[in-house]
């Protein structure tokens, strides 16, 4: 039925399972007309970004280790820690939360728990800096990823690329902003861009998007509005068909429910940024070295399970 759907659909994904259960349940939202209160819009962003946080950290560490730069890959990864305390904090998982409700949330988010947030992106806020200037100054990081893989505007746009790949090519579409959904409209940010189009490129986006997830939780923390945190939703979801868009780590989540009037959708399609992403890898891949092929790969942040859905 929807309910265990929403878990199964959560399950295509560990590092982004949060996105792929809320960007389910508004489907099903529109199907059944709920409007889901305003805190719980604010906590589904709040989440949503953290997870960003950590796939963007993990996707750093693993981008060093391509290269062999594993002292870099082991200081992230234990630095990804803070934020994976956080989402245990919150949801009471590292992986795969379960915090998204078909109308809202399931939990909710105390006052105590707030000012934990709060202390935590401070320290991620510090540590991305020295990341950054790492990732932007370290020669033998920048031999690696200057000029290799390199994905021109026409390319991104032509194959179809999405997320922090399309946008290291100057494409700038992020499904928050030109498809705005729950607290995004009343959120203050723009998509980021390069117009590098390399690994480099890449880099710079992720390393930026992180910093900008921090800053949105901390405005979402700071406006968090009082009230409810879910609607009831009715077992059966009236026919009808909906689609929802959602801005993952890697780029947009599609989703196209159909339903035959019964408690269980007649189709669920889902349509993953790993996806989007392979024909335009194949384009970085070509004429490049083979000891490239590991990083250029990475670079997508690809996700075989995201792939087979």
């Amino acid at each position: 039925n929807y309910v265990q759907g929403q878990y199964v659909c959560e399950r295509i994904c560990g590092i982004c399972s949060h996105i792929h259960s809320t960007t389910f349940a508004r489907c099903v939202e529109d199907l059944l007309g709920l409007e889901v209160p305003v805190r719980a819009k604010y906590l589904r962003v709040l989440v949503a970004e953290l997870e960003r946080i950590h796939s963007h950290l993990l996707w750093l560490g693993v981008a060093a280790h391509e290269v062999g730069f594993d002292t870099l890959f082991m200081y992230v990864w234990r630095d990804r820690e803070v934020v994976q305390d956080l989402l245990e904090m919150i949801t009471g998982n590292r992986v795969h939360y379960g915090f998204t409700t078909i109308g809202g949330t399931k939990f909710d988010l105390t006052p105590q728990m707030a000012d934990k947030c709060t202390e935590g992106l401070k320290v991620l806020r510090e540590r991305t800096e020295y990341y950054k200037q790492v990732a932007t100054t370290e020669s033998t990081f920048l031999k690696r990823v200057e000029g290799v893989g390199v994905l021109t505007e026409q390319q991104a746009r032509e194959l179809g690329a999405v997320g922090p790949t399309a946008r290291a090519s100057n494409v700038p579409y992020d499904a928050r902003w030109a498809f705005p959904y729950d607290a995004y409209p009343e959120l203050d940010y723009r998509p980021i861009t390069s117009d590098l189009g390399d690994v480099l490129g890449r880099t710079i986006v992720r390393v930026l998007e992180t910093f900008q997830a921090i800053d949105i939780c901390e405005e979402v923390l700071g406006r968090l509005p009082e009230g409810d945190i879910q609607v009831r939703a009715k077992p059966r979801v009236p026919e009808g068909e909906a689609v929802a868009r959602c801005e993952a780590p890697r780029g947009e989540v599609f989703y196209y429910i159909r339903s035959n009037g019964t408690d269980k959708p007649a189709r669920v399609k889902v349509r993953t940024p790993s996806l989007a992403n392979w024909p335009a890898t194949i384009a970085m891949l070509e004429g490049a070295y083979v000891a490239d092929a590991p990083i250029i790969i990475a670079s997508i942040d690809p996700c075989m399970s995201c792939t087979d859905r």
